[in-house]
Order: structure tokens, then sequence, then C-alpha cells
């Protein structure tokens, strides 16, 4: 069995997001990048899935330009068998992404594919469920849990109202949740072994995928800062103040 991992680079959570002056972006230069965290997630339960004898290759997939290969290196010493980096310096859209990875299926008939839930950076949450509706094939998102026996998963997931199990065959499109585990770290003899694991690179444009988004982001703000607090004495001084504020 085949697992195919999305492994997408995003600015890392821990940096303060800049607004450009002129409103076209974020500041990306200079700042660290690092792998999306509930990719990081995904990775680790392909990973476990192939240490259960499960899945026999685990394959990370990576869209973006020609410096993407360091971050696909550290996907490969977290332990997946081999990469793939589709390249590109276009802004990728997650319709676009779920027609890259649709692609990608036809060449390498992969049994499960496992995403994260959304990136940190566009907070879409849309390419896995994109994915498996251009695939035709069963979706599994926001896994809590993850199952794989006799061609089937079974998927625990968290909804309002408490938990939700799904059962389908495969092939099937997973989206990870925080909760399904605990990425392992990197040790540095895994980093070694990683410079000598293949990563295949294939060029967009080869693919067939038409790049144009449908989508255009006009302009980029950020959030208005907070006023300081204001320190009533009593409940009616707070009403006479919510109502002067117009929230009452």
């Amino acid at each position: 069995m085949k697992i195919l991992v999305g492994y997408k680079r995003v600015v890392d959570y821990n940096v303060r997001i800049q607004v450009k002056a002129d409103g076209t972006g974020v500041v990306t230069d200079g700042v660290k990048l690092s792998a999306n965290p509930f990719d990081d997630i995904a990775l680790e339960e392909a990973l476990r899935l192939r240490e259960k004898g499960i899945a026999t290759e685990v394959v990370v997939v990576g869209i973006g330009p020609t410096d993407l290969t360091a971050h696909l290196r550290n996907g490969l010493a977290m332990g997946a068998n081999r990469a793939i980096h589709v390249q590109t310096s276009d802004a990728v859209s997650p319709l676009t992404a779920a027609r890259i990875f649709l692609k990608l299926v036809e060449k390498e008939t992969p049994e499960i594919i496992i995403l994260g839930k959304q990136a940190i950076d566009d907070d879409a949450n849309q390419t896995g469920q994109m994915l498996a509706a251009l695939w035709e094939r069963p979706q599994a998102t926001f896994a809590g849990k993850v199952d794989v026996a006799d061609g089937k998963v079974t998927v625990t997931r968290e909804v309002d109202a408490g938990l939700e199990i799904i059962e389908a065959d495969l092939p099937v499109v997973i989206t990870t949740d925080l909760r399904l585990n605990e990425p392992r770290f990197i040790k540095l003899p895994d980093i070694m072994k990683a410079k000598s694991k293949p990563i295949d690179v294939i060029e967009l444009s080869s693919l067939g995928v038409e790049v144009a988004d449908h989508l255009k982001a006009t302009h980029y703000a950020a959030p208005a800062k907070r006023s300081k607090g204001v320190m009533v004495t009593d409940a009616a001084e707070l009403v006479a103040t919510l109502k002067q504020k117009g929230l009452l």
C-alpha cells in the first residue's frame, strides 16, 4: 500500500505575521518557514501505518518554488521513503492543489492520501474535500483516530455533538486534526540518511493543470488593534457604557 502525504511549507507558527506596507501580502523575506503543523501530523500518521505493516511506502508531496527541497528533506528525515516536488513559482489555490494531487494519483495510484485539515497560512480547509470530489473517492475529514483493515478505513472524528465514526472503502482521502497524534522529533542520523533519499522534480506545466486562480486577494490588512479595557464600578455603569458604544 502506498500513501501520499501533502507537505506544505508555511510561515512558522511562532512567527508574528507582518503585513507588507503596500498591503499586497505578508512579509516572508528573512522569516522562518517550516512545515504546516497539520501536515506534520498527516506524515506522522502515514509513518505509523507503515510501521504497523499496513503501508509499504510513504511519499511526501510539496508544491512550490525551487528552494522547497530543504523542506522536503525534512519530511524525508522524519521517515518518508521519497518525495515529489511539483515545481512552480506561482501561488497555488486549494483547487489547483487538488487538481495537482489528482494528476499525481493517476501516476502513483495510492490507496490513501493524507492531508492536513488546513494550512495555517490561509486556513482554507478545502484541498482534501476538493480532491475527494475530483477523484470521486470517499473522504474522512478532521480525523482524530485512523484504523485500516480489510480494504477499509475507519476514522473517528470530532463533531459538535461528540464523536462520529466513518467507515470507507479504499482508496480514500483523509484530513488530520490536531488530536490525531504527536509528530516525532527528527534525529541527526535521520537527517543524514535523508540526503540520499530520492526527490522527483516535476514541473507544474508538464501536468496540464490550470494554474489560474479563481479567487484573487485584492488587499491584506493587519487586524485592528484592541483598545484598552474600561473599568466600571457596577452593573448599571456597564450597561450605560455598552449602550454608549452601540453594543446594546
